[in-house]
């Protein structure tokens, strides 16, 4: 093999925040029942995609548009920040903006009366006309956006379209502000409910942490039944190891991945897309390098690459913890159970175990909510905990020895 060959190729692997794979295994369930719900003559079920960071859920999210575009569905959305939940106002603004991309070709219906008086029959749906409509209808902002969507409505099934599919990303972050009397979460809901009663062709597909159902439901109970939830988790074995050979087989790479690599690389990423695209990577760029120095590949730096995973992925998070809380992790890390589910009983009795100043029910749930705040623990609805990181675990047994647990500080 030349030199040539290798230094002009480009890397297949591409791990990233929502950066598309080169290939997307495994997922196939999940998109036949997507294509279910499109098939809905009246709105009954929306769609909930959760999942811890690393599983896919915006690659996911983003292969669902041209299934949607292909039976006949416009689509909008966004990422959801929380700037969003500030207030119902700036909830409203975002659905005006996201839905003025497709409400720029469309036309007000002849005689629909828009709450602004002069308003030629042919006017564009666009920002400026949706934000006037909204400004001019009386009533709440609900109220508002109710009226706006009934209008868009009317010209989506005018032009004959299936209906629209409102994706919003990252929607953990949706949250009513009680203390502010602003409750943009619940307006959302109320909002879909009422116009998909009304046999109105929108739906909602939102993607977010496992916290994010919780959410819903603690604002609108009837959400339990106005959403059908997907949960993502690490990829089968025979997909994981698609998301390692079909990319090299399709991009027709210089240097392949023996059988012993393809199972190193499935073993230490757990089967966790970001993971198995991080590791890759890393090989890919190692092999290049030793086959264009030395005509011979390297063997897998499985160590290096697992420290550079460390700082780039879970150094980061793990800064949010105290020392205090480190050592409850540090627990934690050591059940059985530690990549699934886990109750504060058995936290509690495995710092009793393994620390020489254990702790209460009472102080393991104060500090169980605390580590939820920062991100790396969640607590599901059924009572139990979870770590919200993948693969978090594994990182903490390596920061500290399992006799000394005070060096975790």
């Amino acid at each position: 093999m030349s030199v040539d060959t290798t230094a002009a190729f480009e890397n297949p692997f591409r791990p990233g925040a929502g950066h598309a794979p080169p290939y997307l295994a495994g997922r196939v369930a999940e998109r036949q029942e997507f294509e279910r719900l499109l098939g809905q003559t009246t709105i009954l079920e929306n769609l909930v995609l959760t999942g811890l960071r690393g599983v896919g859920k915006t690659v996911l999210l983003d292969s669902f548009k041209p299934i949607a575009l292909r039976h006949g569905w416009h689509w909008v959305g966004a990422d959801l920040s929380e700037s969003v939940s500030v207030s119902e106002e700036a909830l409203a603004l975002r659905l005006c903006a996201d839905l003025s991309v497709i409400g720029a070709t469309m036309t007000l219906q002849e005689g629909v009366a828009t709450g602004f008086a002069g308003a030629p029959t042919q006017t564009s749906l666009d920002f400026g006309t949706l934000r006037e409509i909204y400004q001019q209808t009386p009533g709440l902002a609900a109220d508002k956006m109710k009226a706006i969507l009934e209008i868009v409505a009317a010209s989506v099934v005018r032009e004959g379209n299936a209906g629209v599919i409102f994706a919003y990303d990252e929607a953990q972050n949706l949250a009513d502000r009680q203390a502010e009397d602003q409750f943009p979460l619940s307006m959302l809901l109320d909002v879909f409910q009422s116009i998909q009663r009304k046999g109105i062709p929108f739906m909602l597909v939102l993607t977010g942490l496992p916290t994010l159902f919780p959410k819903l439901v603690e604002a609108r109970t009837y959400a339990e039944r106005m959403f059908h939830v997907l949960t993502l988790d690490r990829l089968e074995p025979d997909d994981s190891r698609d998301a390692v050979t079909k990319p090299i087989d399709h991009a027709e790479c210089p240097v392949r991945f023996t059988e012993e690599s393809i199972q190193l690389v499935c073993d230490e990423s757990g089967g966790y897309p970001y993971f198995i695209q991080f590791i890759c990577r890393e090989i890919y760029d190692a092999f290049i390098q030793s086959q264009r120095a030395t005509g011979v590949p390297a063997p897998v730096p499985m160590d290096g690459i697992t420290q550079k995973l460390d700082t780039d992925f879970f150094a980061g998070r793990w800064g949010r913890a105290t020392d205090r809380q480190r050592q409850l992790l540090w627990c934690i890390a050591h059940l059985e159970s530690a990549e699934d589910e886990f109750t504060v009983q058995e936290v509690v009795a495995e710092t009793e175990r393994r620390l020489d100043k254990s702790f209460s029910s009472s102080h393991a749930n104060q500090m169980l909510a605390a580590l939820g705040k920062a991100g790396l623990i969640y607590k599901n609805r059924w009572g139990k905990y979870s770590l919200a990181v993948p693969l978090f675990d594994r990182f903490i047994l390596r920061q500290a020895s399992t006799t000394e647990p005070a060096q975790l500080a």
